[in-house]
């Protein structure tokens, strides 16, 4: 049979990259004839880039240093297609995990803007731009001046334009926007909220044709908005990961198709990983059976799944989700195992 294993990566604990892999061995401990096809899959934030690292043949990685969101150096990657395409991770640049402590009034983006900058002066044809897991809250000025907006001037869009990829629908202002929503896990206290969303509108003001309340503009702490300035299209997360890494085609014909991410949740069919998998899976696959591995599921399949005429099988990693966290892989393994049992 023909296995397509296409799991998000399991937040703070394995990417997918490592979950695919470690599901498909446990697969073929138990059917080692069959087919296995990894294909891991990202929504925008951290594991983006492996992602595609893993699902792309010839893609290369290109060692980039930049200022990190503390304002000090980071050394990062950007990742070269093969079609002259780049793809630049947020979180590996100025995403929160690389702070000591948060920094609500100083951490900034810009090394996502110099990130880019230098695929660009590399000759890069597009690029898809990941923009989960920001540390700050700074509506992507930085990364705009990072790129010559203050001095010579925004450069053109690549040709192949720039896609970017959250599963963040905020509008940049207002109780639902990047301060008020996302501003306290940056270290925003309450009673600051206002005062970031008023510099937030001063910067937005400067841009009357680039509307805030735009869907996902607030994602990353305004860098959606920021982005927008540029003139790129933001898609939704998971949507645009598959639309990337081709994954229509590399379902077709599939037999079994496994998804996957960390906390299967009452959000997880909101455009999340496994449903966009599943989605696809119901067009180019139809007769394929649909499987689910997650550290732990806390949301019934059954309305989802027969929403999309799919019967889906699941299996948690194990049987105590801290156990899981503490060794994500492993039970990962066993997962696969357990499912290939079922094939």
């Amino acid at each position: 049979m023909r296995i397509v294993v296409a799991p998000d990566s399991f937040k703070g604990t394995a990417t997918a990259a490592s979950v695919a892999q470690a599901i498909a061995d446990g697969w073929l401990t138990e059917r080692p004839d069959d087919d296995v096809v990894l294909a891991p899959m990202a929504d925008g934030g951290e594991g983006t880039l492996e992602a595609f690292a893993t699902a792309v043949p010839g893609a290369v990685r290109v060692p980039v240093t930049v200022t990190g969101p503390a304002g000090t150096p980071v050394d990062a990657h950007w990742l070269r297609l093969p079609d002259g395409r780049a793809v630049v991770e947020l979180a590996a640049t100025s995403g929160l995990p690389l702070l000591d402590e948060l920094l609500p009034d100083t951490a900034t983006s810009r090394g996502f803007g110099e990130a880019i900058a230098a695929t660009l002066d590399a000759g890069a044809t597009g690029l898809v731009l990941g923009i989960g897991g920001s540390a700050s809250t700074d509506g992507g000025r930085p990364v705009l001046e990072a790129l010559g907006l203050d001095g010579a001037g925004l450069p053109a869009l690549p040709p192949l334009g720039v896609t970017v990829l959250t599963d963040v629908t905020a509008p940049l202002l207002g109780p639902t926007g990047a301060a008020a929503v996302f501003g306290p896990q940056k270290g925003i206290e309450p009673a600051r909220v206002v005062s970031f969303d008023e510099q937030l509108a001063s910067w937005a003001a400067r841009f009357p044709s680039v509307d805030p309340t735009t869907p996902g503009a607030g994602a990353a702490g305004g860098v959606g908005f920021g982005l927008l300035v540029w003139g790129a299209t933001l898609a939704r997360g998971a949507d645009g990961v598959a639309e990337v890494l081709g994954l229509a085609d590399r379902l077709t014909g599939a037999d079994v198709v496994i998804s996957g991410e960390g906390r299967y949740d009452g959000q997880s069919a909101a455009g999340k990983v496994p449903s966009v998998v599943w989605s696809l899976t119901a067009t180019h696959a139809p007769g394929a059976r649909s499987m689910l591995v997650a550290g732990a599921i806390e949301a019934s399949l059954d309305d989802y799944a027969a929403a999309a005429s799919l019967t889906v099988l699941a299996t948690q990693t194990t049987g105590e989700p801290d156990d899981a966290l503490a060794d994500p892989l492993r039970f990962a393994t066993i997962a696969g195992q357990r499912l290939a049992r079922l094939a």
